[in-house]
């Protein structure tokens, strides 16, 4: 059968193959970051990054910055070990600080109707309720600024801590600002981790917290850190910062003198009542290159897909834990906001593969600093 002949001749060779022509390795090198490089040969963190590496990193092309995640967290962990964190509130509203993002906050007017603590029995049976449910580390906040004046309420904490860990399950507190006494009394009654997140970057902090200094949050986690306490940090995206922002967040935790055990990654739920009420939430490929970055720079450190998974596809969910991911908040709420269910991720792992990981699976890690190279320590 002839052709049309308006059909120019030159369309009708084909100038190119299904498959193309294998660039070289070097060539391939050459176009990634030299930061990138040297951290995915690495065998231990390090807490020598400098904030032009972490940008570096940040900025590789998408494709190649989750694959490098990918394969630098199989190095790391389990990639198919999740773990299920249930996070309750204990006390409800009333807190005296101005963070834009919170509805607990008594500046703005949410609706939010402040509460007592929880008792002691209340906690615990909602503790039972997670561990039945899959749940392997148990979470609990109080919504205050810090815990002066606060005996009644540390004895209570105490005892519910003590009561977690008789269940078997790993256990945190977000309590605002502690101090060391407190830090050590909390140790004692066998806290396993506290949550005092660094939210973004230092310079665009005063943005949306005045109440509270950056420093007063970084000395807080050194009260966690010096007293044996795992310390878990990260931030909220979403809040109006910039990729700088991102960046900053995470340089500054992977220059702790330890890396936080773990790693939050929020995307803001915006609060009606709030002054970011009306913001929307951030882009999925920049929440995807943030926990991308955070694998390759924390690369022992659990990083946890928190607030604002619920607005995630399944399919999304599941590139969050291909690019290093590994730990979900799940249950009935996360404090204030709405949370993915237990039969909800259950039906996702076992369709993908994950399972929970088990309570203590993670154990202390090697932290190396510059110059030093170590194995990571074996899992307990």
């Amino acid at each position: 059968m002839s052709l049309p002949r308006a059909l120019p001749r030159a369309l009708l060779r084909r100038s190119y193959g299904t498959v193309q022509s294998s660039p070289s390795t070097a060539s391939i090198a050459s176009r990634i970051p030299v930061a990138l490089q040297e951290a995915t040969a690495a065998v231990a963190p390090r807490t020598s990054w400098t904030r032009e590496e972490v940008q570096h990193i940040y900025e590789t092309p998408l494709n190649q910055l989750t694959y490098a995640a990918a394969a630098i967290h199989r190095r790391f962990h389990d990639p198919s070990a999740i773990q299920m964190c249930t996070l309750m509130n204990i006390k409800t509203g009333g807190c005296s600080e101005d963070c834009s993002y919170c509805a607990q906050s008594s500046r703005h007017s949410t609706g939010l109707k402040a509460t007592k603590m929880s008792p002691v029995d209340d906690v615990l049976t909602a503790a039972r309720i997670a561990k039945a449910n899959g749940s392997t580390r148990f979470c609990m906040g109080a919504a205050w600024r810090d815990m002066r004046g606060r005996k009644t309420s540390l004895k209570n904490i105490k005892q519910m801590v003590s009561g977690v860990r008789d269940m078997g399950m790993e256990v945190c507190v977000t309590l605002g600002m502690i101090d060391d006494t407190q830090a050590k009394e909390l140790k004692e009654a066998g806290l396993t981790a506290y949550n005092h997140n660094l939210d973004t970057s230092r310079e665009f902090y005063p943005s949306i917290i005045t109440t509270r200094s950056y420093d007063e949050r970084l000395q807080t986690l050194a009260h966690v850190r010096d007293a044996g306490i795992n310390v878990c940090s990260g931030g909220i995206l979403g809040l109006g910062e910039e990729d700088k922002d991102r960046v900053g967040l995470i340089h500054t935790v992977s220059s702790l003198p330890k890396h936080p055990e773990s790693f939050p990654v929020n995307a803001l739920v915006p609060i009606p009542g709030t002054p970011l009420g009306e913001r929307k939430m951030i882009s999925f490929d920049k929440l995807l290159r943030t926990i991308a970055t955070a694998r390759i720079v924390l690369p022992a450190t659990i990083v946890r897909l928190a607030a604002g998974r619920i607005s995630l596809s399944e399919e999304q969910q599941v590139q969050c834990f291909m690019a290093g991911a590994n730990a979900v908040f799940t249950g009935e709420k996360m404090l204030t906001t709405e949370c993915n269910g237990w039969d909800e991720d259950r039906e996702m792992f076992e369709k993908w593969g994950f399972y929970p990981m088990k309570s203590f699976e993670k154990g202390e890690e090697v932290t190396v600093l510059e110059g030093e190279a170590a194995p990571v320590a074996a899992r307990s």
